[in-house]
């Protein structure tokens, strides 16, 4: 069996980036995947230490079937949801799929089976490719799983800029979060940030309603944030997080007035849902009165939530809380999935 590697990683840019020596794919939205078939066995490797063939079986039957050879591929995990000709991703539903009981993997895996996107072939058969350049690897990959059908897929790619950039417009709707650009000279480096990622960069004015205390004990870890919808009712949308140790304290300092007390005079606090993601975690919060507004920096909305932590922006004192609303999000146009995969 190969030794799987860390996989090679990318670091955000604000454009597409022009020139003659870039490869550019769509960014998909799943969970990065290493798979290791020696002809026999398979082996899924991930970005962390938590390898994730146990919770994909229907993959690993597939690639045990349909690889031609043994071979090292590089790719993404991906769900995807809704009725031929209106395809998207569903991160929700893929994040279901990690599950510690094996009679819930084995029904996941029916109800809400996974596809593999490959993009990088980093050995096949006895030889390493990861010193060849992209280039040489692309062919490979191409010429390696040419023909294999279905749950097994091929990224697009294009060394045109203008067509990437038409890609991270229209693809969206059917839930990418981006473009990847590769140089096409690049060997494959693990653990390194030499690709390139260009995402969706937005803004929103959203209303502080609580704040979680940092794990240290001391300052804001976190800030809470939501948005009113047509009902008028303030909705939990996402968090901002990564302060300074210097902005978590004054941060403290600066809600205090908005912190909502009991009769004691006690902070009000509350929960956030629980996900298998935060079962162990405290997600308690203190509750805010709703009249401190922010704008924040957001890349995509999953459901009605933002869909990564937003960035903090600037506090707006001259927008009022009540303004926040959904209706000021971009909406994005619905685009077919298998018009992505072709």
């Amino acid at each position: 069996m190969y030794d799987i590697p860390a996989p090679m990683l990318a670091k955000a840019v604000p454009a597409v980036p022009d020139g003659p020596n870039y490869s550019f794919e769509p960014k998909w939205d799943g969970f990065r995947a290493l798979v290791a078939f020696d002809g026999t066995d398979v082996e899924i490797g991930s970005r962390g230490a938590k390898p994730l063939t146990r919770y994909f079986p229907e993959l690993v039957e597939a690639f045990a079937r349909l690889l031609p050879e043994p071979c090292l591929v590089d790719g993404e995990i991906v769900v995807a949801v809704g009725e031929p000709g209106a395809e998207k991703l569903d991160w929700p539903a893929l994040s279901q799929r990690i599950h510690p009981a094996a009679s819930r993997v084995a029904l996941l895996s029916a109800e809400t089976p996974a596809m593999f996107i490959a993009f990088d072939l980093l050995a096949r058969g006895d030889r390493d490719l990861q010193a060849e350049p992209f280039a040489t690897r692309r062919a490979e990959l191409v010429n390696l799983l040419h023909g294999v059908p279905d749950p097994v897929h091929v990224t697009r790619t294009t060394e045109d800029a203008a067509q990437a950039r038409r890609w991270l417009a229209e693809f969206e709707g059917a839930g990418l979060d981006g473009v990847v650009a590769k140089a096409l000279d690049a060997p494959y480096t693990p653990g390194k940030r030499t690709m390139l990622k260009i995402k969706h960069a937005r803004t929103a004015d959203v209303v502080a309603l609580g704040y979680r205390i940092h794990k240290s004990g001391q300052g804001v870890g976190s800030l809470l944030v939501g948005l009113y919808d047509s009902a008028g009712r303030l909705r939990n949308v996402g968090g901002v997080a990564a302060f300074s140790n210097a902005c978590r304290l004054e941060l403290v300092e600066e809600l205090a007035p908005l912190v909502e007390t009991d009769a004691s005079g006690a902070a009000v606090t509350g929960e956030t849902d629980r996900s298998r993601f935060s079962s162990a975690k405290d997600t308690s919060f203190v509750r805010l009165r709703p009249e401190r507004v922010l704008e924040v920096r957001y890349d995509q909305l999953e459901g009605d939530r933002f869909r990564h932590t937003v960035q903090f922006e600037r506090w707006r004192p001259d927008r009022d809380a009540r303004s926040c609303t959904f209706e000021q999000l971009e909406a994005v146009a619905a685009y077919d999935l298998a018009d992505v995969l072709q």
